[in-house]
């Protein structure tokens, strides 16, 4: 991942001392907003099969990604539990909900469908780089391992995503799009890595 930058290509990178000054006197609240991140990344995909039940790779594809997200939220509630914490309430992703404002909501529906795609695949991508600052500087050996194997598992889903939206770009151009996705975050993400989430 040490090409992380070229693939991914934020414009903002988080700041390690993210990990030092909230996450690791956070642990606790990070892990549930962790799982409840997964577990919205599971209903996303649940949404796009509803959404395009006529498109039978995305279905595939969003069929394997929900039952891998859960997967995940399994993995990190057992984390939970093995800590002597218990799952608490969901939090308000206030960072998906700006990234929100900008996707399309007029136009049609395979513009809908694309900036879907675009939209989860800058969720993907900004977690991707967080679970990478998570694993190179949080002080705690299971968890460092557990972000490194997540980090790869985001690439995973930001390649994916981006390579749907290309798919059925059909005229969409997906290239200037995401760039106005990368544009629009860049600004997003200046208000956040302050707070106890993985967004936040």
């Amino acid at each position: 991942m040490s090409n992380e930058k070229t693939m991914l290509k934020l414009k903002l990178p988080t700041d390690p001392l993210w990990v030092k000054n909230v996450v690791e006197s956070n642990i606790e609240e990070i892990l549930t907003d962790h799982a409840f991140c997964e577990q919205k990344a599971a209903s996303n995909a649940i949404t796009l099969i509803v959404q395009n039940p006529n498109l039978s790779d995305l279905v595939q594809e969003m069929a394997l990604l929900v039952q891998e997200e859960m997967d995940h939220f399994k993995r990190v509630h057992d984390l939970i539990i093995a800590r002597g914490f218990v799952l608490g309430r969901e939090r308000k992703d206030n960072y998906v909900n700006e990234l929100m404002q900008f996707v399309i909501k007029g136009g049609s529906r395979h513009e809908q469908m694309i900036d879907r795609l675009l939209f989860s695949a800058m969720i993907e991508a900004r977690s991707c780089e967080r679970f990478k600052v998570m694993s190179e500087h949080i002080n705690d050996e299971e968890l460092s391992k557990f972000y490194h194997e997540l980090m790869i598992s985001e690439a995973g889903h930001y390649t994916m995503f981006i390579g749907l939206a290309r798919k059925y770009a059909d005229g969409f151009d997906v290239e200037k799009r995401w760039k106005e996705f990368l544009e629009y975050e860049a600004k997003v993400i200046q208000n956040y890595g302050k707070s106890e989430t993985i967004h936040g």
